[in-house]
């Protein structure tokens, strides 16, 4: 058997920098519980030496491991690791990668903004774009949690050819998609009882979903015109987004089941879709509405999971050849 068999038949080695923060700590529940996976390190300067469960205290019980603060250079030249998540501030990576050498054996997943233009050999990792692109990889860039639901609500147009005019775009997300640092508009006091935009038409999710649509609809320039929301909770989001459509809502619906029909993950509704159907999973559902010419379609998604962390792990069970749904069968609240 050649190596790629051996580390197929084995369980991954996984090392996460940046292990204390929200995405982080949700990498550790899904590997914890993935069936082909062992947490190698998990390493935080801040948190180094502690409890994981100090920090996510949930998982008081469900592990003992703490957070690794010895050198990253070490950890990253251990036998038998298999593959890196990159947990830390946009831009850190960059820094990361400059300062420290990851053996060419050890396949990178990045969860910041860094290299979602796909340069230094990334490969952008939304597998309902590049399922097979992902498959042969080294390093993925884990697209963003707004781009995500957005590029799923409309990649099955520009597929298509449809997208004749302008996309119009209002969506609203939880306040951990902020991160874990507290600032003026992520605590309690301010965020409760609240709701309000921010960064309208310059969000910097728009560079890579129309990076996306252009892979799919040569010469796509429209403008899309996004206007995010901070909401009045913690997790998922809900994007709405509307465009120019000359047919049928059965037309539609059509194009979207074909779209997405070997997609484990993302799944069409007749009925109108709300949050609590998708928070703590790794799905997306969509629902369509054809109004006097324009198509509605409405995406929600988690933003920690399908949003982060999940659709990281998604591109890992990709990369390794494992089936794609490994460790990601999550339960929603529901109620």
């Amino acid at each position: 058997m050649n190596s790629l068999t051996n580390k197929l038949l084995n369980t991954l080695n996984i090392g996460i920098i940046g292990a204390a923060g929200y995405t982080g700590g949700e990498l550790i529940r899904i590997l914890l519980n993935h069936p082909n996976a062992v947490i190698a390190f998990a390493h935080s300067k801040s948190q180094a030496g502690k409890p994981v469960y100090a920090t996510h205290t949930d998982l008081l019980g469900d592990t003992d491991l703490a957070f690794s603060g010895e050198e990253i250079q070490t950890l990253l030249e251990q036998e038998n690791l298999n593959a890196i998540f990159l947990c830390s501030g946009h831009g850190e990576s960059q820094k990361f990668l400059n300062e420290y050498n990851v053996p060419e054996s050890v396949k990178i997943i990045d969860l910041s903004t860094d290299f979602r233009d796909e340069s230094n050999g990334f490969v952008y990792g939304l597998p309902e774009l590049q399922r097979e692109k992902i498959k042969t990889a080294t390093k993925i860039a884990n697209p963003g949690c707004f781009a995500t639901s957005i590029e799923l609500a409309i990649l099955p147009l520009a597929q298509a050819g449809l997208i004749k005019d302008d996309i119009h775009v209002s969506a609203v997300t939880g306040s951990t998609g902020a991160g874990q640092a507290l600032s003026a508009t992520t605590h309690f006091s301010w965020r409760s009882n609240n709701i309000s935009i921010y960064k309208a038409f310059t969000h910097q999710h728009l560079t890579e979903i129309k990076m996306s649509l252009g892979k799919l609809q040569a010469g796509f320039d429209n403008a899309i015109n996004f206007i995010p929301y901070r909401g009045d909770y913690t997790r998922g989001i809900m994007a709405n987004v509307y465009t120019a459509f000359e047919g049928t809502l059965e037309e539609a619906k059509s194009i979207y089941k074909s779209f997405y029909a070997s997609h484990p993950f993302t799944h069409m509704s007749d009925a109108p879709i709300d949050l609590k159907q998708v928070v703590n999973t790794n799905k997306c559902f969509i629902n369509l509405e054809v109004h006097d010419g324009q198509l509605l379609i409405s995406s929600i998604i988690d933003n920690l999971t399908k949003g982060a962390s999940g659709q990281a792990v998604q591109n890992m069970n990709l990369l390794f050849g494992l089936p794609e749904d490994a460790g990601l069968r999550l339960k929603a609240p529901a109620f």
